[in-house]
């Protein structure tokens, strides 16, 4: 351990003093709390990303690109993988410990005794206005944390640009229970003649959104996915502009993600920010996200490396992302049979994401999520077989230390995912906690 664990001990024990609020969606406690801090959200000019899958990815390119472009960027994203460090950074560089404990208990200490409880991410995320409006940034990226309407981040009367990724059914259970339903929060970002851009959608999410924008007179841009000019490469085709870029992030669902971003560097451009063609190509180049499609070596005990494939793949769509990502390897090596390494949270669509994931001749290791509400490893296997009945192995771990030297008996492919939670477990034991000013995400 470094001399700073302390530091991140003492920024758990305070953040764990409001975990059991739970999540209460709503703007009452977090506008209070703000206000009591002098509003510092006033003071930060935002690009706030909304969406299902893709808002990590987008924030990830626009902080990068940005930073290029000789601006001092906030970007604030969740969850964090190893520690909450992460979720806070300027020009890619994560709050250091130290700064992040003095924020939280300035954030707390202006908490009123007769008013109502803040959440834990109403919390955290207070200290992250406070941060960015303290450190003075030019811009903040900012990541909704649960659906949009009501989340801790939409306090912003005026983003300078309002991003929404792709919709697909995920917290169903808190967002509504339809698509439709799920596109009405995550479109409560939109502001009236603010400018948007949106992803191609389902058409019931489109739908919503081309209504909501309609009656806002909201100014939108609906780019469409890069093309894929193949070696890693892609092209952009504005209304106006085309650019040719380096993509440093995996998958497929890149093209749309980095064209989403584009757009919205298009549309900052538009309004007067100097951000060039080389520092967009630049900084797309240079982009990272960790534990998305991220290659690693695990080490066993006797020293030998053995690669593996990291993601969340925590929903549907992000699995069928991931699965065609593994069948694209497997087309390249004339083989698509994985061994999977999986844990999900209970509240996830667990056969669903089987469905996506799991082929005839795949081997499937269970085990559960630490530290978080964890489906059954148990229970995990008997769907997965019902969804897969011809898995050649599915077999329930006690954690992934005795899960990884099992899944290295197999040749192939060795993939890591079902809860970014799992993955940064991994990354933990694997690093350590991550203390620097180096965030792992970018």
């Amino acid at each position: 351990m470094t001399e700073s664990s302390p530091i991140l001990s003492d920024i758990n024990q305070i953040l764990q003093r409001f975990a059991h609020f739970g999540v209460h969606l709503s703007l009452t406690r977090i506008e209070r709390l703000l206000a009591n801090l002098g509003n510092p959200q006033n003071r930060v000019p935002i690009i706030h990303v909304a969406g299902t899958n893709g808002k990590g990815s987008v924030c990830a390119y626009l902080s990068s690109v940005l930073t290029q472009a000789g601006y001092r960027v906030g970007r604030y994203t969740s969850p964090h993988l190893v520690n909450w460090c992460e979720r806070i950074c300027i020009n890619n560089q994560m709050i250091m410990p130290e700064a992040l404990r003095s924020r939280l208990e300035t954030v707390i200490a202006a908490v009123a005794a007769a008013e109502s409880t803040p959440t834990q991410f109403e919390i955290f995320t207070a200290a992250a206005w406070l941060h960015f409006a303290e450190e003075c940034v030019d811009i903040a990226v900012i990541e909704v944390g649960l659906g949009g309407r009501l989340d801790a981040t939409n306090v912003c009367d005026r983003p300078l640009v309002s991003v929404i990724t792709p919709i697909s059914r995920e917290h169903w259970q808190r967002l509504g229970p339809t698509v439709a339903d799920i596109a009405g929060e995550k479109a409560g970002i939109l502001k009236a003649d603010c400018p948007a851009v949106i992803a191609p959608q389902p058409a019931a999410a489109a739908a919503v959104f081309q209504a909501r924008l309609k009656s806002l007179n909201c100014p939108a841009v609906w780019p469409q996915p890069a093309q894929d000019l193949g070696e890693g490469r892609a092209r952009y085709l504005g209304t106006q502009t085309q650019i040719d870029y380096s993509l440093s992030l995996s998958g497929a669902h890149q093209l749309v993600n980095s064209a989403v971003a584009i757009a919205a560097l298009e549309s900052l451009q538009q309004q007067g920010w100097e951000i060039s063609e080389t520092a967009i190509q630049q900084g797309m180049a240079q982009t990272q996200w960790a534990g998305r499609l991220q290659w690693t070596d695990w080490v066993d005990a006797a020293g030998k490396r053995y690669p593996l494939l990291l993601d969340g793949a925590h929903n549907p769509a992000a699995a069928v992302a991931l699965r065609q990502y593994v069948d694209q390897l497997g087309a390249d090596c004339a083989s698509t049979t994985a061994t999977w390494i999986m844990g999900m949270l209970a509240t996830k669509d667990h056969a669903d994401v089987f469905e996506a994931l799991l082929r005839p001749g795949d081997r499937l290791y269970l085990v559960s999520v630490p530290g978080h509400l964890s489906a059954n490893p148990v229970q995990l296997a008997e769907i997965a077989q019902s969804v897969c009945p011809k898995l050649s192995l599915c077999q329930t771990s006690a954690d992934l230390i005795t899960a990884l030297p099992a899944a290295t008996l197999f040749p192939g492919l060795r993939v890591l995912c079902g809860s970014l939670y799992l993955v940064g477990a991994f990354l933990q034991e694997l690093y350590g906690p991550v203390e620097n000013t180096q965030n792992p995400g970018g």
